[in-house]
């Protein structure tokens, strides 16, 4: 959350580090446990990430409800078979569903700031954002497409005050951006250390 002492660059900056440091969990916790994972599940894991419409089906439902399964997680099921073309096409496919999940979350702030559901969600989860998002807008829907702020709220609250959506969709790009690195450092991190 932003603060008033806060401008845009140091909310960025704090939350990309947050981001970077939850990263480096994640792949270091690979690192260590991938030769236990080779030795002891690897038939299971390369069972589940054959299951390509089941974990696509559940990174959707995750990245519309305001991404409770990191991406990071799928990357690693599919760096783990080691096809790089396969990895890139999933990731693909993941990337075209975040940025999905973040239109469709657009229309759901425009669609059900009204309802009671959406009312409900907004005292929950999203009013900590309300006041960041009148006073910074469009850099607010970058903060969340490039760092671990939840991307699909930020996008829920950009529709509901009916930020333009030629802009926010130029903005949403920058989640393109966010999956091509990250995917790329899944993929790489990993061979640094054999």
């Amino acid at each position: 959350m932003m603060t008033e002492q806060d401008t845009p660059s140091g909310f960025l900056l704090r939350n990309l580090i947050k981001g970077l440091l939850w990263f480096a969990v994640i792949i270091t916790a690979y690192i260590m446990i991938e030769g236990y994972l080779e030795e002891t599940l690897s038939h299971e894991i390369n069972h589940l990430a054959n299951k390509k419409v089941l974990l696509f089906s559940i990174f959707t439902v995750s990245e519309i409800v305001f991404g409770i399964i990191p991406p990071e997680f799928f990357m690693i099921l599919w760096q783990h078979q080691g096809d790089l073309l396969a990895y890139i096409i999933n990731l693909s496919v993941l990337t075209v569903i975040s940025y999905g999940a973040g239109v469709l979350g657009y229309y759901i702030g425009i669609t059900f700031t009204k309802s009671h559901l959406f009312r409900k969600i907004y005292s929950k989860y999203l009013m900590q954002y309300e006041y960041s998002l009148q006073k910074y807008g469009m850099y607010l829907v970058l903060v969340g497409a490039i760092t671990p702020v939840p991307f699909s709220a930020m996008c829920m609250l950009a529709g509901s005050v009916q930020l333009p959506f030629k802009r926010f969709l130029l903005m949403c790009l920058f989640r393109v951006f966010r999956f091509a690195a990250y995917g790329w450092m899944v993929w790489s991190f990993p061979n640094w250390f054999d």
